[in-house]
């Protein structure tokens, strides 16, 4: 199966569609309000470059957050799941998976602040059947074409922020219910823009970390997968400690 795998690849029957967002200066990332502290944005300290003390060679230095751009969440970056794995000892297995997309992005578009809930993957499943073991939903809303733009990307305005999400009922319906890996979005959290107001407050991080399975963020191409027969590939960074990383993640799509 994997000889055939490479061959469809090398042939263009399997084409490879990078869900990542580049990942630089530019890169909007999570803004909290005060009291709570923000991590650094990513940024690119150039070290040496074909001079003296480098003449054959180029290097930088990195300085960055765990949870910026595309980036996973490990279980232990919430309170819910504190004492579970950190981005290291996520297994390899679980982060190469179906991919089960559930496109909601005329609602997103109407209702910048709209929530999946139950019954709209329930909906999906009746449509296009059920989510296997092991697959990573991702919640299409369009919201990668403002990733050029940090303030709409953000949805922020004088009442906080405006960006969809997943109600609590539904995150955790998906924890408890449904045998997922994890659940990616566009937007820069897993949760809605206005979670805190929720109950429990970030309901998808509550739950969802709290029952072992990952987020991902910032996602972008969701619009050139099928609802079902793709399979996603996430590659975080196996920071021993670490909370999250940023990643590079991946579709294997058919024809």
């Amino acid at each position: 199966m994997l000889t055939e795998l490479a061959t469809a690849l090398a042939s263009g029957d399997v084409r490879v569609i990078d869900l990542t967002t580049p990942l630089s200066a530019d890169t909007p990332t999570l803004r909290l309000p005060e009291p709570f502290v923000n991590l650094i944005d990513f940024s690119l300290e150039r070290v040496a470059a074909f001079e003296p003390t480098a003449p054959a060679w180029q290097h930088n230095n990195i300085h960055t957050g765990e949870h910026i751009g595309t980036h996973v969440d490990a279980p232990c970056h919430w309170i819910t799941g504190r004492d579970g794995a950190d981005v290291s000892r996520l297994p390899a297995a679980r982060l190469v998976g179906p991919a089960c997309v559930m496109d909601f992005a005329e609602r997103a578009a109407a209702d910048p602040d709209w929530l999946l809930d139950v019954a709209d993957v329930e909906g999906w499943i009746a449509e296009h059947g059920s989510v296997p073991e092991g697959a990573w939903l991702l919640l299409r809303t369009g919201w990668d074409q403002y990733g050029g733009d940090r303030e709409r990307f953000l949805g922020l305005d004088e009442k906080g922020s405006h960006t969809p999400g997943i109600t609590a009922a539904c995150a955790r319906w998906l924890a408890e219910q449904v045998p997922i890996s994890g659940f990616g979005v566009e937007t820069v959290g897993i949760d809605a823009g206005n979670a805190a107001a929720l109950e429990p407050p970030f309901p998808a991080h509550n739950f969802l970390l709290g029952a072992d399975k990952y987020g991902l963020t910032s996602l972008r191409n969701l619009a050139q997968l099928p609802p079902r027969g793709a399979v996603i590939v996430v590659s975080p960074l196996p920071i021993v400690g670490g909370t999250g990383s940023p990643a590079r993640v991946f579709a294997l799509v058919e024809g």
